[in-house]
């Protein structure tokens, strides 16, 4: 059986066309790998967040530091804090980012990358962002 081993590629900042504010990617396994499992570590800065986008396998998100909202379409946003794990279903459409006064880091668990990555789509506008800071 061969082993491989995947170094990380490197800190990047993510797409200004699919994040709102700076917010900074690490992949910790790539595309393609043996597993068809991408994981990357991601940290907003506050305010930051991505657009809404879904995952043609779906998605898990592990808070690993600060506090964020995740927010599925038509549903209210979540507080998240570390610990916290989400799990998103194949098509479902969302967002995930800091709250305006914290960093907020997570793991982005991608299951079957072979199927696609991201389907991205508009950006959270600021009246959903801000919305999402109402209990």
């Amino acid at each position: 059986m061969e082993n491989h081993i995947n170094a990380p590629s490197g800190t990047q900042q993510g797409a200004a066309e699919n994040f709102n504010g700076v917010a900074w990617v690490t992949l910790l396994t790539q595309p393609g790998n043996p597993t068809d499992c991408v994981v990357g570590d991601v940290t907003f800065e506050p305010g930051a967040r991505n657009n809404w986008h879904s995952h043609p396998a779906g998605q898990i998100l592990v808070v690993t530091a600060g506090m964020g909202y995740y927010q599925e379409q038509g549903k209210p946003a979540q507080l998240l804090r570390p610990g916290d794990a989400v799990s998103i279903a194949p098509g479902v459409v969302h967002w995930h980012g800091a709250t305006t006064t914290s960093l907020f880091t997570h793991l982005a668990i991608g299951p079957n990358s072979s199927q696609g990555m991201a389907d991205w789509g508009a950006p959270v506008t600021d009246e959903e962002y801000q919305a999402a800071h109402r209990p």
